[in-house]
């Protein structure tokens, strides 16, 4: 089963400082048919004006991913971490028992992002902060996992639940294989570009959920970075 969400009927929300789109329920806006799709709880599609950001805020018990694609974000935390995340890196927040954080953007710029929450498959751990760098060159034409918790993924950032995150980036006319498990759940969006997805074609930022396949093909109608999500 493949369902195409198009990205210009999302949930919106334009604060002035934060212009977002709601792949889920998030905040303000609850929809019973979307309150997630397997463990992955939030896709929150942001764009953060300059010099501005998310003041402290807590969590608990949720993998948090930050895939930024455009600018940066800046990130500090009640357990003294602080760490600048670029384009095409990732970072990773396991909230735990308990975290306070605020992420800023201090650029010049706009900064855009992907935030991903990931329901953990255990509680009560402590929490962690980590961020790591992955340049675009190495996901040229192939997935490279940045996120996971499941076992071999030894060049990942570790998350606590049975999911992974990944990237690729395609030139028009290229495709990518993903070997998919069946009675998995998975969530692809493209950030830039038109993909066609086992047959369904998607636009940029479109939200392609998928479940009950044994393998994704995805074709690169014009250049595009995808980002997948794969959970129980």
């Amino acid at each position: 089963m493949i369902d195409i969400r198009p990205h210009a009927g999302l949930a919106h929300r334009d604060h002035g400082w934060l212009d977002t789109r709601y792949h889920f329920s998030f905040s303000d806006y609850h929809d019973p048919s979307r309150m997630g799709w397997g463990a992955l709880r939030v896709w929150n599609d942001d764009k953060i004006a300059a010099k501005s950001g998310f003041p402290p805020h807590s969590h608990s018990d949720m993998e948090i991913v930050t895939f930024v694609h455009s600018g940066a974000i800046t990130h500090q935390d009640s357990l003294g971490n602080r760490g600048r995340t670029g384009a095409g890196d990732v970072q990773v927040m396991s909230a735990g028992t308990g975290i306070t954080h605020a992420e800023y953007n201090l650029e010049d710029e706009d900064t855009t992002l992907f935030q991903l929450w990931i329901i953990p498959d255990r509680a009560g751990e402590q929490p962690s902060w980590g961020a790591r760098e992955f340049p675009h060159d190495d996901r040229a034409g192939r997935w490279v996992t940045l996120a996971s918790g499941q076992s071999g993924a030894d060049d990942a950032l570790p998350i606590r639940a049975d999911a992974s995150v990944l990237a690729a980036t395609l030139r028009a006319g290229e495709r990518v294989s993903y070997p998919a498990d069946a009675g998995r759940h998975q969530y692809l969006v493209s950030i830039n570009g038109k993909v066609r997805v086992n047959g369904h074609d998607a636009g940029a930022r479109d939200g392609v959920a998928i479940t009950g396949e044994s393998a994704i093909e995805v074709e690169a109608i014009e250049d595009a970075e995808l980002v997948l999500v794969d959970t129980r």
